[in-house]
């Protein structure tokens, strides 16, 4: 709130009200201290800061482009997965919001402990499951009971996330994700006490001309061990920490796979042009070394070593002697 500052008019014209009767110096204290009241829902209690709540978005932002790209492979149509909000509610809240008949993933978050639900909206399911069955998916219709086929079909698919929820929480904790249970009446899970807070990612979710909503409801008690490392500088600490090590990783790797000659040098010797032009056939050139000494192997024309020349079965070869650094020899 901004202090608001008054006139020389404006005091004067409150003294003399004052002092008239016109207004009540203790009413206008109550009427302050009224102003200072906050109401508080203790059973919208918060228990994750705003910068936890943002933490869990960046995560999930993540998650989302992993699974549009999931998605879009399986269902080989177009599909796009955005975060829309992330709010921290009581459960029973997410329970009463979600349609009576959906799709509800239920994933055990081992070494974590509880469970999270994925709640597919019935628009999306039902087009998912028809692009599955080769359909075209564009029919938004409301779905009924389904099938112990269509329940096979669907439970195989939302397994096959696992991997990609591991991979989004991989900068909070190794997480090993297993879907646990697969229901349509969210009526029948009750998780937790119907107070608890819990997280819900919301995806804005398009398949193809349909649109509709995928949620994430993360309750406290999975985050709970995890809390510290939902702040701003942890996740900043630990991204650059792993951006580092991936990049000292990707040079070595490339580092290994990179090419660089090797030569052996016999011998050198120096004549001159005339020489050279009047060179002929079986012509001796008389070289710097003799047979016995050793020579020079070159890496990328760099003298790296002295070598003794040899054969090993029908190759050429040379045995490492010593190893030249920095222009000192060293025995090996």
């Amino acid at each position: 709130m901004v202090d608001e500052v008054l006139s020389q008019s404006e005091i004067d014209a409150l003294l003399s009200a004052l002092s008239t009767g016109e207004m009540d110096a203790e009413e206008l204290k109550q009427e302050e201290e009224d102003k200072k009241i906050r109401v508080y829902d203790f059973k919208r209690a918060l228990r994750f800061s705003k910068d936890q709540v943002r933490s869990i978005g960046r995560i999930h932002e993540n998650y989302a482009r992993l699974l549009t790209t999931f998605f879009s492979g399986q269902l080989r149509t177009y599909v796009n997965i955005s975060v829309a909000s992330v709010d921290q509610i009581p459960y029973e809240e997410f329970i009463r919001s979600v349609p009576r008949t959906t799709i509800l993933n239920v994933f055990r978050m081992d070494p974590l402990d509880g469970t999270l639900i994925m709640e597919i909206n019935p628009n999306i399911a039902y087009t998912m499951l028809d692009r599955l069955l080769g359909g075209q998916g564009n029919t938004e219709s409301i779905m009924n009971e389904l099938t112990e086929i269509e329940t096979v079909i669907m439970t195989q698919l939302f397994e096959k996330t696992s991997p990609i929820l591991k991979e989004a929480w991989a900068s909070l904790i190794d997480v090993d994700p297993i879907l646990d249970d697969f229901e349509n009446n969210p009526q029948f899970l009750q998780m937790v006490s119907p107070n608890e807070t819990v997280i819900v990612v919301s995806f804005n979710t398009t398949i193809g001309d349909v649109s509709g909503m995928i949620n994430i409801c993360i309750p406290h008690m999975v985050l709970e061990p995890i809390i510290p490392k939902l702040s701003v500088h942890y996740q900043m600490q630990t991204s650059t920490i792993k951006g580092d090590l991936e990049a000292v990783k990707k040079i070595s790797k490339n580092l290994q796979q990179s090419s660089i000659e090797m030569k052996a040098i016999l011998g050198e010797t120096r004549i001159n042009i005339n020489q050279f032009l009047h060179l002929m056939k079986d012509d001796f050139i008389t070289l710097d070394k003799t047979v016995n000494d050793p020579l020079l192997l070159l890496l990328n024309d760099v003298p790296k070593f002295n070598v003794q020349l040899g054969k090993v079965g029908n190759h050429v070869s040379v045995q490492v002697l010593e190893e030249i650094k920095g222009g000192v020899v060293h025995d090996e």
